[in-house]
């Protein structure tokens, strides 16, 4: 038996990572990942872009939330950074001064890859459920997918799934687009 204690990755391990890797901290370990491919920057940023203007803006929609690209969230003892992420301005009137967010999202959103898929279902969806994060989105640029889950007894259950096809999800119902934008 060790008598080393592990080393539990701190905030101060994060910000010495170097700015083109994306860092987060899992279950106390120091993750860093190289930045997300094109395929998976272009889903990412064209789901964005489909939901900004509805929801965020509220210019063609209902409005009503803030929804940001790859937020430092800092959950409990861990720090993630999903894909995109969305707050109800009505949890989350203003946008905090600080470079992270310690209220977990109302919604958020994995593009999955290769490198990120297992992390993204295994280890992280765990967390989000934990902190009650309330939706979550799995875009899959390979499969060309999204998966749709809602937190139910603060499990995920599967609400929907999609592919090449005008989608409606759950918590964006007043949306509709095709899925196939997102795809080069």
């Amino acid at each position: 038996m060790s008598t080393h204690a592990k080393h539990l990755a701190t905030y101060d391990d994060l910000c010495r990572v170097p700015a083109h890797l994306v860092a987060q901290i899992i279950h106390g370990q120091r993750i860093t990942l190289p930045r997300p491919a094109p395929k998976h920057a272009r889903a990412s940023s064209i789901m964005g872009g489909k939901l900004v203007p509805s929801y965020d803006e509220g210019s063609n929609g209902p409005g009503g939330w803030w929804i940001l690209d790859e937020p430092e969230l800092h959950l409990g003892s861990d720090i993630l950074v999903s894909d995109l992420a969305g707050w109800q301005r009505e949890r989350m009137p203003a946008l905090p001064e600080k470079a992270y967010f310690d209220l977990a999202p109302n919604w958020v959103c994995e593009v999955l890859s290769p490198a990120t898929a297992q992390m993204d279902r295994v280890d992280k969806l765990p967390l989000y459920a934990a902190q009650a994060v309330g939706h979550a989105w799995l875009v899959d640029p390979d499969a060309q997918t999204l998966e749709v889950y809602a937190l139910h007894e603060r499990r995920w259950r599967l609400e929907c799934a999609f592919k090449a096809e005008e989608i409606s999800a759950p918590p964006f119902e007043a949306l509709r687009f095709s899925l196939a934008a997102l795809w080069p």
